[in-house]
């Protein structure tokens, strides 16, 4: 058992005390005892013996209550199984959480005030000679090397809110990291400990660090948050209506109504709303709005919701383009359907392309490749066309029927599609519709009872292997299709059994043909995401940009620019950013002086649950091992860290002690009188 030093004294010198007192009494009673030696001579030794006995034991325990009321001032304590060698230097590694929900305030102030002025009292606890680490959701360069005492408070001075977030796991591993064998390391994390922050999976962690977890409390708050948005629009047209998607989310205990939903685009109010949100429920509400002109669009989804404000607005951005480039690479020079088809939409920019002469290289300008009855396509074609759709591109194959299916067979299985089996030809026959696939989706008002059905004449039927990536979109009888899509990579290759020729099918003539290839052209726009979150998107994808030996692109918002690492892609141009965005906004995407695109950034809504983990959970989450957690709110005075640090306090059990040792003392000095005396004869 191990005693702080001051109090030891003080426990030493109040044992000291009332036994001279005692002594001193005792030999006065002696004098008087020897003075008066005839007259205790006539009393009975068993009286005397017991009188003395009273003495002895009334003496006694007042000495020991005073002895454990010292005791427990001085806070003793027995070291735990994790003992340090006091031969190492110390090594204390402090966490702080910053995150957003760090804001939030209790009666100490906020939680990341408190957690500044208990790191403090850590650091001083410890020896001059010991060093620190501090640590934060930053994972700041800086808080990497060890530091001293005066060195670390001025570090955890400048600690401010950050968007940044990390899991409880990912903070053990950065402590961990820095671990030596040749040192004691400590290491103190200070969080309000949200259920997103701890997790529920087991965390793994290095036996030989002592860990002490300070849970800060916040006053329950209720929230809302603006989670997510999305567009219902497959593309953006000038002056077209168009729709989004907003999720709102109550993290609260208490239905949240009349929330007021606002949408702006360009700093112009576009639409409101007013939404109920159950206790702990998303509501979904979808908002309309049009007359936007081309170019890049900032929008903002914004409510009031008071005091956590940092989820109250979603950023978002899209592009309204003039066109949509379409390339029709055909084998037959007097086919004019899908001519006619694009052509009747100023939207569809189209370019023909013989089969004789294509480019490879201008693959990627284009959306959407519709390849119509090629005679003789080349495995080269193929592996063209695959590195396009694999980077997203899409493609509509309608084959010519008179070429040679030795022909064909070998180009579609270079694309991963089936090989031909053989052609078919016969009286006419009705192909059915999946009515429910994404192609008709907003085709029908209603579906109709008796549909007019494509008819065909002649068709490939095809050797299926694998249909797991395979939508039949028209489907023939005995389980063939005539219009399927598969997915390849991450684009899409809508395949035909049948020409647009009029002698095969009356597919190209069908009313169901047009609005199945503009939603197909549709479908095929390139755009990127409508935002990204700080901390988990790093990645950023763009259309094809091409740049010089000596050009660079940059990430640019106010006071704020960022050189993005390049990587080139078949098809589009990907920007590494690591983590260099920290503040939610709108970003211009730089070549130069012109803007090539707007970037939305948000803030992580991890943070928004205002849920925590209680110490039973976080003490399960480590398993066997002992993890000491306390409770700012209950230990308010228990932040003592060289007893607490590896230790078991004994000072409640030293005030048990001092209570029963002094109710003895007045149970002695109360009753043992009243015991029958024995007569003296």
């Amino acid at each position: 058992m191990n005693f702080l030093y001051p109090g030891f004294l003080f426990a030493l010198l109040a044992i000291a005390i009332p036994i001279v007192i005692h002594l001193f009494n005792f030999r006065k009673f002696k004098k008087v005892y020897f003075s008066n030696l005839q007259f205790l001579k006539e009393a009975k030794e068993q009286n005397s013996s017991r009188e003395k006995l009273k003495n002895l034991l009334v003496l006694l325990c007042r000495v020991l209550a005073i002895v454990f009321l010292v005791l427990a001032f001085a806070r003793p304590f027995i070291p735990s199984g994790n003992k340090h060698n006091p031969g190492q230097r110390n090594v204390i590694s402090i966490y702080i959480d910053n995150s957003y929900s760090m804001e939030t305030v209790n009666k100490e102030g906020s939680l990341l005030d408190e957690a500044k002025r208990k790191a403090k009292e850590i650091v001083r606890s410890y020896d001059i000679n010991d060093q620190f680490q501090l640590i934060t959701n930053d994972f700041e360069g800086k808080h990497q090397r060890l530091v001293n005492k005066e060195e670390f408070i001025q570090l955890l001075d400048e600690i401010k809110i950050s968007p940044a977030n990390k899991t409880l796991q990912q903070i053990l591993n950065r402590q961990q990291a820095s671990f030596s064998a040749n040192r004691n390391e400590i290491c103190y994390l200070l969080s309000d400990f949200q259920n997103s922050f701890a997790g529920d999976k087991p965390l793994a962690a290095n036996k030989e660090i002592s860990y002490t977890f300070i849970k800060l409390n916040a006053n329950s708050l209720p929230n809302i948050s603006v989670d997510s948005v999305w567009s219902l629009s497959p593309v953006h047209q000038p002056g077209q209506a168009e729709r989004v998607v907003v999720q709102l989310r109550n993290y609260g205990e208490e239905l949240a109504s009349g929330i007021a939903l606002k949408l702006t685009i360009n700093k112009q109010q576009k639409a409101i709303s007013n939404i109920n949100v159950e206790a702990g429920k998303s509501v979904k509400d979808t908002l309309s709005f049009s007359g936007l002109k081309s170019g890049w669009q900032k929008g903002v989804i914004s409510i009031k919701d008071f005091p956590l404000t940092f989820d109250d607005d979603l950023n978002f951005s899209f592009k309204v383009s003039n066109e949509l480039k379409v390339l029709n690479i055909t084998g037959n020079s007097s086919d004019k359907f899908i001519k006619a088809l694009f052509a009747s939409d100023n939207y569809f920019k189209l370019t023909e392309m013989p089969e004789s002469n294509i480019k490879y290289s201008s693959f990627s300008d284009y959306s959407l490749i519709v390849l119509n009855g090629l005679k003789e396509p080349s495995s080269g074609l193929a592996q063209q066309l695959k590195g396009y759709v694999q980077n997203g591109g899409s493609v509509v194959i309608f084959p010519d029927l008179d070429a040679n299916s030795n022909v064909y067979t070998p180009f579609l299985t270079g694309l991963s599609l089936p090989a031909v089996q053989q052609l078919n030809s016969g009286p006419p026959l009705a192909s059915s519709m999946d009515l429910k696939n994404s192609v008709f989706k907003d085709v029908f008002d209603q579906i109709p009872k008796n549909i007019d059905l494509p008819l065909v004449n002649r068709y490939f039927s095809y050797t299926e292997q694998n249909t797991s990536a395979k939508e039949s979109i028209l489907q023939l009888p005995l389980n063939r299709f005539l219009f399927a899509k598969y997915t390849v990579g991450a684009g899409k290759i809508y395949l035909s059994s049948s020409s647009l020729d009029i002698k095969d099918s009356n597919l190209p003539k069908h009313p169901v043909f047009v609005p199945l290839m503009y939603k197909i052209a549709f479908a095929s726009a390139k755009e990127q995401p409508l935002y990204y979150t700080i901390g988990l998107n790093n990645l950023l994808e763009s259309e094809k940009i091409s740049l010089l030996a000596n050009q660079s692109l940059k990430l640019v918002s106010n006071d704020f620019e960022v050189i993005p690492e390049v990587r080139q892609t078949a098809g589009k141009t990907l920007l590494y950013v690591a983590d260099q965005v920290k503040k939610s906004g709108f970003y211009e995407l730089k070549k130069a002086d012109s803007v090539l695109a707007i970037i939305a950034f948000n803030d992580n809504r991890t943070e928004s649950d205002m849920h925590y983990a209680t110490e039973t959970q976080l003490n399960n989450l480590f398993g066997k091992q002992k993890v000491a957690v306390f409770n700012s709110k209950k230990d308010a005075q228990s932040l003592n860290i060289e007893g607490k640090n590896s230790s078991s306090e004994l000072w409640k059990l030293c005030l048990i002690l001092t209570i029963v040792f002094l109710a003895g003392e007045i149970l002695l000095i109360r009753f043992f009188n009243n015991i029958k005396n024995i007569k003296i004869s």
